[in-house]
């Protein structure tokens, strides 16, 4: 598989398949672009072209020291999209991938986009602050970093069960499922997986939600405990006015595991209107 290289010499694991209008889709933390199975066997098959790549730090993508913030996974994103010479696309961001979409699109323009998908995206702001009262306490991310430093390993396997609503849905995933996403977690990088934590946690992207000029499709599960509803997906589809919203009623945060087929079904009507 290629392999792209940011500007500050990061190999970027890619993955470009299909021959149809390009589909990228960019994937949530602390997985790989290997998260998409059910959406990129989908999309392939209504005859679309499907890039998925690794964030740095994650997969098989190069593990910096650094930097792990947006505006350099933003250039990230750029590095990928002119290298694979990518134009009339549909961008697909999933949780903080999301966030890659807002400020690609603030730093490069929408020269290349035709279309985005926020999926149980972090966008605006998840961060509780004066400003963002109903935001998630910074005493969460703490958290979560203090465990990921304790044992990482243990705190793959009990976030993947908070991921799919384990409990909560109708329809639990696999025993298999979860094994793969650790699988896929555990691969990452210690130090962006921590870093990462700040990075989808604390950033405001609200300067950047005027950039989404395009049809936008929004997402998102009711029962998303990860990333919940009202300072995400809510707002950013009252951040975004023209903006198709579509809730997800009960649905946890991995929805595109936990409601696969209803997740590509509404991803191939938005992209094919």
């Amino acid at each position: 598989m290629p392999f792209v290289k940011t500007r500050d010499g990061v190999n970027l694991h890619v993955k470009d398949t299909g021959t149809g209008k390009p589909i990228v889709l960019i994937h949530g933390w602390p997985l790989t672009g290997d998260m998409f199975e059910y959406q990129t066997l989908a999309l392939l098959e209504a005859g679309y072209r499907v890039i998925t790549y690794d964030r740095r730090g994650f997969g098989q993508s190069g593990h910096p020291v650094g930097p792990y913030n947006y505006d350099t996974f933003a250039d990230d994103l750029a590095a990928v999209l002119h290298e694979q010479n990518v134009t009339g696309a549909t961008l697909v961001g999933f949780s903080m991938g999301g966030g890659e979409i807002a400020r690609y699109l603030r730093r490069h323009g929408a020269g290349r986009v035709e279309k985005v998908a926020l999926i149980s995206s972090v966008v605006p702001y998840l961060l509780k602050d004066d400003s963002n009262p109903q935001g998630v306490d910074e005493s969460i991310f703490d958290e979560m970093k203090a465990n990921i430093r304790q044992d990482r390993f243990e705190f793959l396997q009990t976030f993947a069960k908070q991921f799919y609503g384990i409990g909560l849905v109708s329809r639990p995933v696999s025993a298999a499922l979860l094994d793969w996403t650790f699988q896929l977690a555990v691969m990452a990088s210690p130090k962006a997986t921590l870093e990462c934590v700040d990075a989808f946690g604390k950033t405001d992207f609200r300067a950047d939600m005027a950039s989404f000029t395009m049809p936008t499709l929004v997402i998102h599960g009711t029962g998303d405990k990860t990333v919940p509803i009202i300072p995400s997906g809510r707002a950013a589809a009252a951040a975004i006015p023209h903006a198709e919203f579509i809730e997800y009623e009960g649905e946890p945060h991995g929805l595109f595991a936990t409601a696969p087929d209803r997740l590509s079904g509404d991803l191939l009507n938005f992209i094919g209107l």
